[in-house]
């Protein structure tokens, strides 16, 4: 079982991992923006070795951002994703949170699906990759 460490700024760990998944292994290029100085940031740790990352950032209506759910290689299909949203989603549902969104990979709407987000609006590109927006409620 993973342990699940928050911080309210991105960490050495956090943007590690964030650079292996989206920037080495998905040829993602503008991977760190603004949105990680307001934000929380959950890294799970399988000992003191960080395996999966996420952020969240709280919004005054309600409605929560969820992304940049990223899970090491040696670590996927363990569900690691699924907790890093429910740990989320439970920390946002803790702070007066209704509502959670996020901006999925199309490739990765199923994996979303599962853990009850449905599609919404139209889809979009983020750099080169078809996204679509999901939300679900709290």
């Amino acid at each position: 079982m993973c342990r699940f460490i928050t911080t309210a700024h991105l960490t050495e760990d956090a943007a590690r991992i964030r650079t292996s998944v989206f920037i080495e292994e998905q040829g993602f290029v503008n991977e760190f923006d603004e949105q990680d100085d307001v934000s929380y940031h959950i890294v799970a740790y399988d000992g003191d070795v960080p395996v999966a990352v996420c952020r969240f950032t709280p919004g005054e209506d309600g409605v929560c951002t969820v992304g940049r759910v990223a899970v090491v290689p040696d670590h996927r299909g363990k569900s690691l994703g699924a907790a890093l949203l429910a740990e989320a989603e439970r920390q946002a549902t803790g702070m007066g949170q209704s509502l959670m969104v996020l901006g999925a990979q199309v490739r990765a709407r199923g994996f979303y699906e599962k853990q009850g987000y449905t599609a919404f609006g139209d889809g979009y590109m983020e750099e080169w990759c078809p996204h679509i927006m999901m939300r679900k409620e709290l």
